[in-house]
């Protein structure tokens, strides 16, 4: 017998008030089961935790359960395992029949046929059910599959910067001090990246953190999932991935590449483990903007990563990456709202190009536009985008230059990064 009773007793007297809040929104009562996907590490558990603790303030806390399903107490996991724990909730607080409950499952890949069990409680119970797992056994396309439609899926990613200076506690403003605290705190972003374990702490912690991550990553969400067989393969794939983030990735260069550096492998093999790497969450890939498919597959996609501060953990980090930095960082922002990301190629390359509806719908990211011919660069290129898709606006993304411009096409706003992903504008 599993000790269900005591572990639901422990969780109704957890405090859950202690949690940073994030920028996601989630329902309450959508009618749907909630799941929470994303990288390793990147907050899923304390978004739960948030939950719950908004939860108290409207229902009784008997209402609430939060299970850890890798609590110790429950190894191993049976497929009846979960029917106990029905069971043993109901005959603590049999009241609850009749009553709208919530129930919080954390890591439920741990649960053999899980998927059963929570097709189960959406069928026949009034409850409300929130699930989280691995990037490796929860992804949005085996959610769709196990539970047919049933569920609303949640991505979620390392912090933004607004998020990273609630959990340092910095307020946005316009005084010197804020600023000066702001830049700092960004600086510090750009270096140590986003994932919440590593705020505040200093570079060769963070450093060492972030290999563990990868370390994960590449062992238990890529390698052991899919079978890998050439682990050095997978190994200099990622190192190359996220030593060039930013940049466009052409699998026949990188395919010929590895060739002339005496690694055996075939196209598909390359391609097979780029795919798990997207699976995994750990990398992006975004296509050129063009209604012609064709186009589409001819030019390369470019690559983005999870999370920025993996970067320096593969790679000895310079003051040539800032900018490649920068633009990951912005990638990451757009991709928490959007899922349509592309990039433009004509004359001159626009780093993202955001579907209808989105203002604005035109973006480039440059570190340093004190000399004249990048300046020009990056501005005739949104001109020549904007003529394009005729919109009248858009936006480019620097260190610290804020201006407008205003062209025969519109305007052009010129913002510093750390401003804009502050929301200090």
């Amino acid at each position: 017998m599993k000790p269900w009773k005591q572990i639901i007793a422990d969780s109704q007297e957890r405090d859950y008030s202690r949690v940073v809040p994030r920028d996601i929104e989630i329902p309450l009562d959508s009618g749907k089961i909630i799941s929470l996907i994303g990288v390793r590490r990147s907050g899923k558990t304390n978004i739960l935790y948030s939950l719950i603790h908004r939860l108290r303030q409207m229902v009784p806390a008997d209402a609430i359960v939060y299970v850890n399903l890798e609590d110790d107490r429950l190894f191993p996991l049976t497929p009846h395992d979960l029917g106990g724990f029905l069971d043993s909730y109901y005959e603590l607080f049999p009241q609850n029949r009749d009553r709208r409950v919530y129930f919080f499952f954390d890591e439920i890949q741990n649960a053999p046929e899980w998927e059963r069990f929570i097709r189960r409680l959406d069928d026949t119970e009034n409850c409300s059910v929130f699930v989280t797992g691995s990037s490796a056994k929860l992804l949005s396309r085996e959610i769709a599959t196990s539970l047919r439609g049933r569920a609303i899926p949640f991505e979620v990613f390392p912090l933004s910067f607004s998020e990273y200076l609630r959990f340092r506690e910095i307020k946005p403003g316009i005084s010197s001090r804020a600023i000066s605290l702001m830049k700092n705190a960004f600086a510090e972003y750009c270096r140590s990246g986003g994932f919440p374990e590593t705020v505040g702490l200093e570079d060769q912690r963070v450093k060492q953190i972030l290999h563990e991550y990868l370390q994960m990553i590449m062992y238990r969400d890529v390698a052991e999932r899919n079978g890998v067989g050439n682990l050095f393969l997978l190994k200099s794939l990622i190192k190359h991935c996220f030593t060039n983030i930013s940049n466009p990735l052409s699998l026949s260069k990188l395919y010929n590449d590895f060739r002339s550096q005496g690694i055996q492998l075939s196209r598909n093999t390359l391609f097979d483990y780029i795919s798990y790497l997207e699976d995994a969450f750990a990398l992006f890939l975004v296509p050129v903007n063009s209604v012609s498919q064709r186009e589409v597959m001819r030019n390369p996609r470019k690559l983005y990563a999870i999370d920025h501060g993996l970067k320096a953990v593969v790679e000895l980090a310079t003051g040539a990456d800032i900018g490649r930095i920068y633009e990951n960082i912005v990638y990451l922002q757009l991709r928490r709202k959007c899922q349509n990301i592309c990039y433009g190629r004509q004359k001159q390359e626009i780093d993202f190009v955001l579907p209808e509806g989105e203002s604005p719908r035109l973006i480039n990211v440059a570190y340093d536009i004190s000399d004249l011919e990048t300046r020009n660069r990056e501005l005739n290129g949104l001109v020549e985008g904007m003529r394009g898709l005729g919109v009248g606006e858009a936006l480019l993304l620097t260190a610290d230059v804020e201006e407008t411009v205003t062209v025969e096409e519109g305007m052009i706003r010129i913002l510093p990064l750390w401003k804009w992903l502050s929301g200090s504008v």
